[in-house]
Formats: structure tokens, C-alpha cells, sequence
């Protein structure tokens, strides 16, 4: 783990290659899964606030499983998640030329909507965990995403690099760049983790 900030960033971060294969995997990450994905207390309200220029792009289940459950529910561990259609895929999940997407992320796309996306998406397959003194990046590995992993060891990218729009977007330029200087010592030898 390094320490940059108050964030600790496991090594996976640095180590793993990872690069999204939509063409290969047809978003299925926003239909498999037990639980939606995570949201953080005040992205409900930011979904809330955006709902009526998201909503044009939801499928009707999906503005239907949100009319019954909310903008959130909570997990089995308590966390708040994004609602899902049957079970299954996410409620803001929609299908885009046979790929699934993120009607949140059209809305903003169009410029309809002042939300991207929930951040636990923008930052997958990295899963920030927040504690009281820090904040934890850990890698998740999920067989669904084998053939990112595939093409990033083929185009030899390294995870941070791959999330760097959204590492920047969630932490700063200034914090990222200290992201690559680590990452720049540890692949010449000059950081050593014991």
C-alpha cells in the first residue's frame, strides 16, 4: 500500500493492466451483480435533483423500479445502492446499439443533467472504502471484466492510468500526478514496499 494524501492506494492499482473491452463484454456490469451499484449518501440527492432529465432516458422498468423502491435501497451490509429491475441490472441501466449504459451518464452526455455518474461506477474496477482518518482504493477483480484485463495487458495499461479522468475527477490533478511519481518510482526500483 502507498500512502498518497490521505488516501491509501494499494498496489494492484499500480500493478494490475485493465482496460474496458464494451465491445467484448457489453457493459454487463450494469446487469450482473447482487446488489446495485454503491452510492455515497450525497449522490442520492444529486440523482434526485437530475431525476427529471434522467428519467426520459430510462427504460420504462427501470423508471418503474424506481417509482417502487426510491433512488436508492440499502444492501444486506447497510450501504446504499442504485435500485434494480427484477432482481437483476441496474435501474439507470439502459441499451445503447446492444451495449448496456447509463442513462445518468447520457443525460449528462447530452448536457440535460449536472450528475455524471455514480462515482463507484466511474472509478470500477478501483472501490473506494472510507474510514475515519483515510480513504482506501483497492482493486476488485470480477470474472465479468476477464476480458479487460485481457486488453489492458495487451496495450499494457496499467489500472491508474486507465481511471485516470476519473482518479482526477475524484482526488485532483496535484494528487494524481503524485499518483504517477509513485507509480514511476516503483516500476524503476526506487520505492521499495516492504
Amino acid at each position: 500500500m502507498i500512502q498518497i494524501g490521505d488516501v491509501i492506494v494499494s498496489l494492484d492499482v499500480f500493478e494490475k493492466k485493465f482496460s474496458c473491452d464494451l465491445a467484448a463484454c457489453k457493459g454487463i456490469c450494469c446487469i450482473e451483480g447482487d446488489y446495485g451499484a454503491p452510492l455515497e449518501e450525497e449522490e442520492i440527492g444529486r440523482i434526485e435533483e437530475n431525476y427529471e432529465q434522467i428519467k426520459p432516458y430510462m427504460t420504462e422498468e427501470g423508471r418503474e423500479a424506481v417509482k417502487s423502491q426510491g433512488f436508492a435501497v440499502k444492501d444486506c451490509e447497510g450501504e446504499w445502492v442504485t435500485p434494480l429491475v427484477n432482481n437483476r441490472e441496474c435501474a439507470y441501466a439502459i441499451d445503447e446499439k446492444g451495449c448496456c449504459w447509463c442513462a445518468i451518464e447520457k443525460a449528462w452526455s447530452e448536457k440535460k443533467s449536472a450528475f455524471r455518474k455514480p462515482v463507484s461506477c466511474h472509478l470500477y474496477p478501483i472501490r473506494a472504502t472510507r474510514y475515519p482518518a483515510f480513504e482506501a482504493l483497492n482493486y476488485h477483480k470480477w470474472k465479468i471484466c476477464s476480458c479487460a484485463r485481457v486488453k489492458g495487458f495487451e496495450q499494457n495499461i496499467p489500472l491508474y492510468r486507465f481511471l485516470k479522468e476519473a482518479l482526477v475527477l475524484r482526488y485532483g490533478e496535484e494528487w494524481y500526478a503524485e499518483l504517477e511519481y509513485a507509480a514511476r518510482e516503483l516500476e524503476e526500483g526506487r520505492l521499495i514496499i516492504k
